[in-house]
């Protein structure tokens, strides 16, 4: 593979040139040398190493546990990174728990709404009013 301007970068990758820079301000992609006079390029590994990212971060993995990932991205650290996975679907499956309280809550206002007829009072606006915090 010949070396990449952070544009075709971003573009093998499917992102824009500003995640790219952000990743690296984050310190999830190495920034590469530029030679005197010359633009930086990107190899292979950087390409990789992009792609990883993207794939955790479409998991939903935050931006520290991502980091956390590539430090044992090496292989050899399966358990700890399967405790890092761990700790992360439990919060994927409680937020997915609230998410489906909120479903049933809306659902029951929808009810609501929908049987009532006539000049009545919204009961989901009234729900609303009423509701101090839900979180």
């Amino acid at each position: 593979m010949k070396l990449l301007t952070i544009g075709a970068l971003a573009a093998s990758a499917g992102v824009h040139v500003e995640t790219v820079r952000f990743y690296q301000r984050k310190g999830l992609l190495p920034e590469p040398d530029r030679l005197p006079g010359s633009i930086r390029r990107y190899g292979q590994s950087d390409l990789e190493r992009l792609h990883f990212v993207k794939s955790a971060k479409g998991l939903g993995f935050s931006l520290e546990e991502i980091g956390q990932l590539l430090k044992l991205a090496d292989g050899t650290h399966c358990r700890e990174a399967a405790e890092l996975a761990s700790r992360h679907l439990a919060s994927v499956q409680a937020r997915l728990r609230e998410l489906h309280r909120i479903e049933y809550a809306l659902q029951k206002q929808l009810e609501a709404c929908k049987s009532q007829q006539g000049n009545f009072s919204c009961p989901l606006i009234d729900s609303l009013r009423e509701l101090k915090t839900v979180s």
